[in-house]
């Protein structure tokens, strides 16, 4: 998976922008950002060279390479401010002003950080849409790790589960999840909350809407957190990233049930 991958987020956003005008703006905006995502994953990876060919398991993490990503960065704020809906551009401005001590300062934070998405926190969103492309090229680049268990977070650079994936396997389907920074995915166990590890399954919730009956959401009534899982077992065309970013009336279901997203999306929802 290299090129394709990205053009298959592109045409899957354009199809989910036409199939639910709801959402539209959001999968529009997705469209583009993947295919500015596309050009800098092809960039870092050029820029990377012969540092990218072989790389041990678990060091993704340890490696950010600044004189890589900053030349880059004012480029991408110029973009965001262009395309992005008003709140997203009107940050990027505002980034954009602030010079390169302040976004050197916003990358390393984030990188090192591991940590959730604050919710308001546009800088670390402009960080994360950034940063995604070149921890996805280092993870294509890196040998597989086997994850010891069943990890909540991702087992190459410990990053949060953006969605949940069902596969077909055997009779039945198998649940893996999704990393939202470099966008491996790894397997997890069906009846566990992936926030808390809950696996009393009186505790654990399910949500499908009529308009989206391959997208459930997975709820925990102990820690009152959700994620969207998308099953392949019933829509083969799906691409996760994308198809959660279209399901939009999940994330009002949850909401006014008093769930919270264990992650935010592109968008910060």
């Amino acid at each position: 998976m290299t090129g394709s991958k990205w053009d298959q987020r592109i045409r899957r956003a354009r199809e989910l922008a036409i199939a639910h005008p709801f959402a539209a703006e959001a999968l529009v905006f997705y469209e583009r950002l993947a295919g500015f995502q596309k050009a800098l994953y092809s960039r870092f990876g050029a820029a990377c060279g012969d540092e990218l060919q072989r790389r041990p398991p678990g060091s993704l993490r340890r490696e950010l390479d600044l004189f890589v990503l900053l030349p880059q960065f004012r480029d991408f704020l110029a973009w965001v401010e262009t395309m992005a809906p008003p709140p997203i551009a009107h940050s990027a401005g505002n980034l954009e002003s602030q010079g390169a001590e302040r976004w050197q300062e916003l990358l390393l934070r984030y990188w090192n950080a591991a940590a959730p998405l604050p919710d308001g926190d546009a800088d670390a969103l402009l960080a994360w849409m950034y940063l995604q492309p070149y921890a996805e090229s280092l993870a294509d680049h890196t040998e597989p790790i086997a994850a010891a268990g069943a990890p909540a977070r991702c087992p190459l650079c410990s990053g949060e589960p953006q969605v949940g994936v069902l596969r077909p396997e055997g009779d039945g389907a198998k649940r893996s999840l999704v990393c939202s920074l470099c966008a491996t995915e790894w397997a997890y166990r069906r009846l566990v909350c992936p926030s808390c590890g809950e696996e009393d399954v009186g505790k654990l919730a399910l949500y499908v809407a009529d308009q989206f009956r391959h997208i459930r959401v997975e709820a925990c009534d102990s820690c009152r957190r959700y994620i969207k899982t998308v099953d392949l077992t019933k829509n083969g065309r799906a691409v996760p990233v994308v198809d959660e970013l279209a399901a939009i009336p999940l994330n009002l279901w949850a909401r006014e049930n008093g769930y919270t997203k264990l992650r935010a999306n592109w968008l910060g929802i």
